[in-house]
């Protein structure tokens, strides 16, 4: 009877009731892989940015054939299952003759955020914004997000939500920092009621997430649940670790940030996270040896734990420990539709659950 994966849908979405709690689910990471020679070069890659597709992939390098010390760049491909093809640089709209770096792409793929020296700036390094009328289309000149934003201080690396309604972004770990943070380099959020309005006064993220240390380059997931950032501060594996803090809705505080761990932190420096749309693979950079520079730009996915009883394989058991949880806020089952869940054991993790169902766990890659 389990073996029909839209009977188990069907007779379970319409047979149980809804709940409106809050928990975090449990996943593990797979094994690192460098995104190989083509993308990565022989000096510094980083800062990557993929869209909400995953057929482009923004980054930030300092390779040859760039107009300044670091320039932007963009890697493509057909499709999500092929190869990401040479690199392009942005061009001199995008790109000075100095540092350009920070790429963020918005979710309809029609703005790019980023940070630059550009001449007519606020400070040393500004948060500016690109924009173009279709994805075919070439990027426009670079707007300043303005002195509401961007102060005498060096912002660095913005994030816009899936919604355009906030922008996180860092303020860069050498000063001068902005009055009102933690440490040597903060978390900080801009909001804006409509996406035709200005940005508000930028907000610190407060001691929960930021630390005494450097904590920098948020990133936030589609769902607005979860915030990736890399950090130097205690409890970590290396001197610069990526961590995740969640909340429980948008209008929720953030939580304790949590160390992602092995196999994606590391004793060497791993920076820079950028989170798929669908959550189910984090881009990042990493100085870890076996890469083709300095710096490489690297993918991992994000398994959600489908093996509720720890058996070794997904079925009929797994199903009925759902069941049994179902609409309420059990962490173990709450699995969907990202890999950290959204508060309650409903359709999206069953969803989730039988697109796994008669495979052993964890999976091989």
């Amino acid at each position: 009877m389990f073996r029909n994966k839209k009977t188990i849908l069907l007779v379970l979405a319409l047979s149980m009731a809804l709940a409106t709690s809050i928990a975090n689910a449990d996943f593990i990471f797979g094994i690192p892989i460098n995104l190989g020679p083509t993308v990565n070069g022989s000096d510094a890659d980083a800062f990557p940015s993929i869209s909400a597709d995953g057929l482009s992939l923004f980054f930030r390098s300092n390779r040859p054939g760039g107009y300044g010390g670091h320039d932007i760049w963009v890697t493509t491909r057909a499709t999500t299952n092929d190869d990401w093809g040479i690199p392009v640089n942005l061009g001199p709209t995008i790109n000075s003759s100095s540092k350009d770096s920070g790429p963020n792409i918005s979710v309809d793929g029609l703005s790019l955020f980023f940070d630059s020296v550009l001449p007519g700036g606020y400070g040393d390094t500004d948060i500016w914004v690109s924009t173009r009328p279709t994805p075919s289309d070439p990027w426009g000149e670079p707007v300043n997000l303005g002195p509401i934003v961007n102060g005498s201080y060096r912002d660095s690396a913005p994030s816009i939500s899936h919604d355009g309604l906030e922008l996180y972004f860092g303020d860069i770990g050498v000063g001068p920092f902005r009055p009102g943070g933690s440490g040597g380099g903060d978390l900080w959020v801009t909001t804006r009621a409509t996406t035709e309005d200005e940005w508000s006064t930028p907000v610190n993220l407060g001691p929960t997430v930021n630390s005494s240390g450097f904590d920098a380059t948020p990133n936030i997931s589609a769902d607005g649940l979860a915030l990736f950032f890399y950090s130097r501060r205690g409890g970590g594996y290396g001197d610069l670790d990526i961590w995740l803090s969640r909340r429980t809705t948008k209008d929720d505080p953030w939580g304790t940030p949590v160390n992602l761990g092995p196999p994606v932190n590391t004793s060497y420096a791993d920076v820079h996270p950028s989170i798929s749309t669908d959550g189910s693979t984090l881009y990042f950079a990493s100085t870890r040896p076996g890469g083709s520079g300095a710096v490489d730009l690297l993918q991992v996915s994000i398994i959600p734990i489908v093996d509720f009883n720890g058996d070794g394989i997904v079925d009929s058991a797994d199903m009925c420990i759902m069941v049994d949880n179902w609409g309420t806020d059990e962490p173990l089952c709450d699995i969907g539709p990202m890999p950290w869940g959204d508060g309650i054991v409903d359709v999206q993790d069953l969803i989730v659950l039988a697109d796994h169902l008669f495979e052993e766990f964890p999976p091989v890659e």
